[in-house]
């Protein structure tokens, strides 16, 4: 499998190809995002290209995956120098742990009965029923939520952010596809990487209208991109850690053959807006996780360490939790211009 990291320090930036324990840097090219952009236009993938462009410069991978490099990840594929031209979002209830987790947040009586089934179930349920159509057919919709643009996307190491408005927040193991949409207005999928969507379960539960306002919160995706991977089905682990010992951990499982809705079905019902299929925008699509820690009573606390690795697609991603403290929120104000 063919898997790229992006990396910076002080004199810019670059792409590099994984090949444990080293990376080696690419040449011609200092983002994914122009990789992709060639590639589109020379009819070509990115996997030969990507071997046609390669330097003999090599670094230590551990050293800029602990963070003792002056090169530091990033995002393994963004719009360069425009965060706005990326948009991230995500596909919810399409796994089996996650309806469980949800009906139970939703819902104070836990039973099989259709009339006290929760609209998250039913949802989940419709996608049983008709979110893996056969080929050249449209099947149900699944749950879509938007994330935000680019400047919400953190890099493996990075924080993500529990704002002081904020009532919790959790993370939640997922793979997320990586787009870019070509001059024709098709969607390229670049490839997919481990991701930690994110979300305040807590400010949800309250009500499910909530959902949209839980899920606008920073989110992490790395540190890898996988050009090619297996996503049939693909296993992985999750574990929380809390003053350098592990407060939760759970294996966990996702890929199609693991999920209620196909990965077509998927992206038609993503891309099937005309405004996600803007030429030259990147899309980093979220596909839904199969369990969260906030499913066993798990609240996360400021430094707790949140880590997240598939079997295929490279190092864990890791981030560390930090809460802005509940000082008294500030007031935004709109000034009219009269």
């Amino acid at each position: 499998m063919t898997r790229l990291v992006q990396i910076r320090n002080a004199a810019g930036r670059r792409v590099a190809l994984v090949e444990e324990p080293r990376l080696r840097l690419i040449g011609d090219f200092d983002s994914a995002y122009a990789l992709a952009d060639a590639a589109i236009k020379q009819g070509g993938g990115m996997s030969d290209l990507i071997r046609q462009h390669l330097s003999d410069q090599t670094l230590d991978y551990d050293a800029v995956y602990k963070g003792e490099s002056d090169w530091k990840l990033m995002i393994p594929l963004d719009f360069p120098d425009r965060p706005g031209r990326t948009i991230v979002s995500g596909t919810g209830l399409t796994h089996l742990g996650s309806a469980r987790d949800r009906n139970a947040m939703h819902s104070p009586v836990a039973s099989d009965a259709d009339k006290n089934l929760t609209d998250s179930m039913k949802m989940f349920r419709w996608g049983v029923e008709d979110g893996r159509p056969a080929p050249g057919r449209i099947g149900i919709a699944p749950e879509w939520f938007y994330k935000g643009n680019g400047m919400v996307l953190r890099a493996s190491g990075e924080p993500l952010e529990v704002p002081s408005f904020a009532e919790d927040g959790g993370e939640e193991a997922e793979i997320a596809g990586l787009y870019v949409i070509d001059a024709s207005g098709t969607p390229r999928r670049v490839g997919m990487a481990a991701g930690n969507e994110f979300a305040d379960h807590v400010f949800e539960r309250r009500n499910y209208l909530n959902l949209a306002g839980s899920k606008m919160r920073t989110c992490a995706i790395g540190p890898e991109l996988a050009i090619d991977p297996n996503f049939n089905s693909v296993t992985g682990e999750v574990r929380i850690e809390r003053g350098g010992n592990i407060l939760w951990q759970r294996a966990i499982r996702t890929g199609e053959a693991e999920m209620c809705h196909s990965l077509q079905n998927i992206e038609h019902h993503q891309f099937k807006f005309d405004a996600h299929r803007r030429p030259g925008d990147v899309h980093i699509h979220y596909y839904g996780a199969h369990s969260v820690s906030f499913g066993d009573g798990i609240q996360l606390a400021d430094g707790d360490v949140m880590v997240i690795h598939f079997d295929g697609f490279g190092r864990a991603l890791r981030n560390t939790v930090h809460v802005t403290p509940r000082a008294e929120s500030k007031l935004v104000s709109v000034i009219p211009l009269t």
